[in-house]
């Protein structure tokens, strides 16, 4: 699959190596422009190509987003039209500043993501995990535990697709229901970086 990556800080960086090592071809992305993602392309392999976040988006038959909350608004939607748009962002006021509809839980980031890019299917997935045991936590699927990744979204082929990804970079996908329901996987959360298995993950997130 060609996939595009808009965020390459920790928790992009590491989709892109997990991607990469599971035979994908990439086109990373980032505020700061090509030039400073050689490094990483050249860890990487002829498979990853630095590009704008535009070349990216347009790139990938698939997109990552992971990028802060508070910039959504910058990302293009045109390029990302009638695609799986993966979100991994999670809302911190801290840094994102404050947004009223978060703030009062009127929605989520991922359905205000949602909004922005209206023609795309945003799914919310790999938000849960802290970067380094996401690049450390896979197993294969033979292993008797493997660790659980939430999936929300309101598009049943878009998280299907979302869901072989999953698999096929060592974790389980557990069905999280529409992305509304994406708020039982956000920060202060019982499932929020708590490293469960598939089993536990389902349990504690109880019904969509």
């Amino acid at each position: 699959m060609r996939i595009g990556i808009v965020g390459t800080g920790h928790v992009g960086g590491t989709l892109a190596r997990l991607f990469t090592k599971a035979g994908h071809e990439l086109a990373v992305a980032n505020s700061r422009g090509p030039d400073t993602l050689r490094g990483l392309a050249d860890e990487l392999g002829e498979r990853v190509h630095p590009a704008t976040v535009a070349e990216a988006a347009r790139f990938g038959d698939l997109v990552v987003v992971s990028v802060p909350v508070g910039r959504y608004a910058e990302l293009p939607a045109e390029p990302m039209s009638g695609k799986t748009v993966i979100d991994t962002g999670n809302y911190y006021p801290e840094r994102d500043g404050h947004l009223p509809e978060l703030d009062q839980d009127r929605t989520t980031s991922s359905e205000l993501l949602q909004r922005h890019l209206s023609d795309a299917h945003v799914v919310k997935a790999f938000n849960t995990m802290r970067w380094d045991h996401l690049r450390e936590y896979g197993r294969q699927s033979s292993a008797q535990r493997r660790y659980g990744i939430p999936v929300s979204g309101d598009d049943v082929g878009a998280k299907r697709q979302v869901s072989d990804l999953i698999e096929q970079v060592g974790y389980e996908p557990v069905d999280a229901g529409r992305l509304a329901e994406g708020r039982r996987h956000q920060p202060g959360t019982p499932v929020y970086l708590a490293d469960l298995d598939g089993a536990e993950l389902h349990s504690r997130l109880g019904a969509p």
